[in-house]
């Protein structure tokens, strides 16, 4: 259950919601907004909108703990996203309570998700934040995937696989955004946590993919397959997807074993000469 602190009124009514609240063991959240602030902190959110939102949730506080009520949580959102970052950091600084990370009002999918991933990340980067809401214009599906994404990438939560790919540059022989949105499609299936990397060449391929769990560098007529930063196989390009895919199953049904790594970082003139010596699968 959410309090608004520019909305519940006064003392008394916020007294009302917390005696059902202990009655019923619901716990709360104390949800300030730069969008519905008090009206007594006006005058200073025009000064410093960041200062009034924690000003907001501190008043609340008080109450709750004059009522001796502590099941809370707390979140001061803001639509603006360094806003957002300041008041949290301020609150944090403040008070032992939980806190709950947002960026209210976003946006569409793409900028929305941008403006919740730069805000609620550099916060979970910090170490600040308990739980999380991103807010789009958008299915609530998406909201949750882009929360996810946002936990994988800081390596706070695992949940399916991460794949990184290579920009389009002179050297891709391939169509690697086309790859990679066919390797992303198909990967969603699989629940397990491992890394795949798709590269458009074997110039960057084998020292930007030996981090990962699998890999593939693209080529006019043949393709390299990379299984924990070594060349596993050569194979034509046209069922370079298909075998990455037979490969990493393999490796699933085999226990996800995962080797000593081998840093694959080498000049590019090398391992291009390396790569077409290898014999073609």
């Amino acid at each position: 259950m959410r309090i608004n602190p520019g909305n519940i009124g006064g003392p008394d009514k916020v007294e009302h919601v917390v005696t059902a609240a202990k009655r019923a063991g619901i716990p709360m959240r104390i949800g300030a907004n730069s969008g519905s602030l008090p009206k007594h902190l006006h005058e200073l959110a025009q000064r410093d909108q960041a200062e009034a939102l924690v000003a907001a949730a501190l008043e609340e506080v008080e109450l709750l703990e004059k009522l001796d009520y502590r099941d809370f949580k707390i979140s001061v959102k803001a639509t603006h996203v360094p806003t957002m970052i300041r008041a949290y950091r301020m609150l944090a600084a403040k008070v032992p309570y939980p806190l709950h990370l947002g960026v209210t009002e976003a946006g569409t999918e793409f900028a929305g998700g941008i403006k919740s991933a730069v805000g609620i990340g550099s916060l979970l980067a910090d170490g600040i934040g308990d739980t999380l809401r991103v807010s789009l214009t958008a299915d609530p599906v998406k909201e949750v995937e882009v929360a996810w994404e946002i936990l994988k990438a800081l390596g706070l939560r695992e949940r399916g696989p991460i794949m990184i790919a290579c920009p389009s540059c002179g050297r891709d022989n391939v169509g690697v955004e086309t790859l990679a949105r066919v390797v992303e499609a198909r990967l969603r299936s699989y629940p397990q946590a491992f890394e795949v990397a798709v590269m458009g060449c074997a110039v960057n391929g084998p020292g930007e993919a030996g981090d990962a769990d699998f890999g593939i560098a693209g080529g006019r007529d043949v393709g390299f397959i990379y299984a924990h930063g070594r060349v596993l196989k050569k194979v034509q390009s046209e069922i370079l997807v298909d075998e990455l895919f037979h490969e990493i199953d393999r490796w699933l049904d085999d226990g996800m074993k995962r080797p000593k790594r081998l840093k694959m970082a080498k000049p590019a003139a090398l391992a291009m000469a390396e790569a077409s010596l290898i014999p073609l699968d």
